[in-house]
């Protein structure tokens, strides 16, 4: 059940993905280019995802159990340390050169293209070269 729940879930935001435009890398970068033709719209699909997550969590906070009888894992972990923040601008400036961030691109792969499909496999290789680097430093990752 847990699988075919997730999978209802991850095809209801690719799909969410696709009406609001986000699988355009355009989109993306009109967004970002704050002194040219700026697009707001991804703006509101942020605003809107903010929202429904703040709610969310708010309600996952004071359960013990998820609705499918899972234990609750929400993260305690608050500090901002070096990882994080190198982390998030490398997230950054991928996103903000390709137009692509993981959940588009994945959702985008299904469109036929080139560029998901290379984004994507670059993205693999990212996340094998941390896997590699963070099992030489002897951290977990």
């Amino acid at each position: 059940m847990n699988a075919l729940t997730s999978l209802l879930a991850g095809l209801l935001f690719g799909i969410g993905l696709i009406v609001s435009g986000m699988t355009n890398p355009a989109r993306i970068i009109g967004f970002l280019d704050l002194f040219g033709k700026w697009d707001p719209s991804l703006a509101f699909v942020m605003g809107g995802a903010l929202l429904v997550g703040t709610l969310a969590f708010r309600f996952a906070s004071k359960r013990q159990r998820a609705l499918l009888g899972n234990p609750m894992n929400i993260p305690t972990k608050r500090d901002i340390d070096r990882r994080l923040v190198l982390g998030n601008l490398t997230f950054g400036i991928g996103w903000g050169l390709a137009g692509y961030c993981p959940g588009p691109a994945v959702a985008s792969l299904a469109t036929g293209g080139s560029k998901p499909w290379i984004f994507f496999i670059a993205m693999l290789g990212g996340m094998a070269l941390f896997e590699i680097v963070e099992r030489r430093a002897g951290k977990p990752s």
